[in-house]
């Protein structure tokens, strides 16, 4: 299905105030934004216009409940200077299991790529050309009807926004194992990506920062044993050759990299095992020598080296040959500006 998305340019642009090839992501924003409301239990004029400051009422619901959810995508720039987009929907997909959990509407699939498709057609001079970076694409939908009571809200807000970004990280990282703060339980909102979930993990993330850690490895609530997830990434181990990483439980977030680098991985003939993993598998594994690999995979880091995990009572150093995970690095990094062939079909061309 077509929808007709009205357009309204901005009077210039703010491109060239900017350096786009050199800027952490999230400190400038493009032109333009696409906005959509819900109102009377259906999407309504769809949008795209100038970037602004959004009014919102005191009682605006998703400041009292939380009924926030986002995702997060690039668009790279390929060789003839197409933009791609990188599975967009996977996204269109996810945002929707988001909503289903957080009580909010699914937004139209066809809409949501539609939209990306006109809103990086108008902002294409925001991609980034140098390689490792890219147009940050931040999809979010919140609730927007000013009313104070427990209840699901009546009104929301779809919007996409964009900022451009240099690779996230470009050195091997430390991992902090939290012992004390959890990330999600079964049943919970782990698995959306939910506003709130990021919201809970700032202060054990400034904690693990303040002692020397990049991120958060989040551990299970009961027994603070099994491993969930890094603040921004799911994880990946390679144990005597075969790859694990933690299954999707219910508390883990189904990460669109993730499954990239497990479908990348079995299309290369190794073998990934989705299961519960437990610290002392991974201590194991190193003090025998059979860990070879660790790395984290998420949309904004891509792929994460790990240097080390630990806390106040243990350090688990890897390996710091990786080898797979420079491969698959590299080859999704080059699939995203094709250099190289587009061999699983993730690509949409913007044209």
């Amino acid at each position: 299905m077509s929808y007709h998305i009205s357009i309204t340019k901005a009077p210039s642009s703010t491109v060239q105030n900017v350096d786009i090839n050199n800027i952490p992501m999230g400190n400038a924003f493009t032109d333009h934004m696409f906005v959509c409301d819900y109102e009377n239990g259906a999407w309504v004029n769809p949008r795209i216009e100038p970037l602004r400051a959004l009014p919102m009422h005191p009682a605006s619901m998703a400041l009292h409940y939380g009924q926030a959810i986002f995702e997060g995508m690039k668009v790279t720039m390929g060789q003839n200077q197409t933009p791609l987009l990188f599975r967009p929907e996977k996204n269109a997909a996810r945002l929707n299991k988001s909503a289903d959990r957080m009580g909010m509407p699914e937004f139209p699939e066809d809409l949501f790529l539609q939209a990306l498709i006109e809103f990086v057609r108008i902002e294409r001079n925001w991609v980034p050309s140098q390689e490792g970076s890219a147009l940050y694409l931040r999809p979010f939908m919140y609730a927007d009807e000013s009313f104070i009571g427990m209840r699901a809200a009546t009104h929301y807000k779809f919007i996409i926004m964009a900022s451009p970004a240099g690779p996230y990280f470009n050195r091997r990282i430390r991992l902090y194992a939290e012992n004390h703060y959890v990330r999600a339980v079964n049943g919970g909102t782990g698995e959306a990506k939910a506003a709130g979930n990021y919201a809970a993990a700032i202060r054990p993330t400034e904690f693990a920062k303040a002692k020397g850690y990049d991120q958060v490895l989040w551990l299970d609530p009961n027994h603070f044993e099994y491993i969930q997830e890094v603040g921004t990434m799911n994880i990946f181990f390679k144990i005597a050759g075969t790859f694990y990483t933690p299954d999707l439980s219910g508390s883990i977030l189904a990460g669109v990299t993730r499954m990239s680098v497990i479908e990348l991985l079995r299309h290369k003939g190794y073998e990934v095992i989705e299961r519960p993993i437990s610290l002392t598998e991974i201590k194991k594994a190193i003090a025998d020598g059979t860990l070879e690999e660790g790395f984290g995979v998420g949309t904004a880091v891509g792929i994460a080296l790990i240097d080390e995990i630990g806390n106040e009572e243990f350090t688990l150093k890897f390996p710091e040959s990786n080898p797979v995970g420079d491969e698959i690095n590299t080859q999704i990094n080059e699939i995203k500006v094709q250099k190289s062939p587009d061999v699983l079909h993730w690509l949409v061309p913007v044209q």
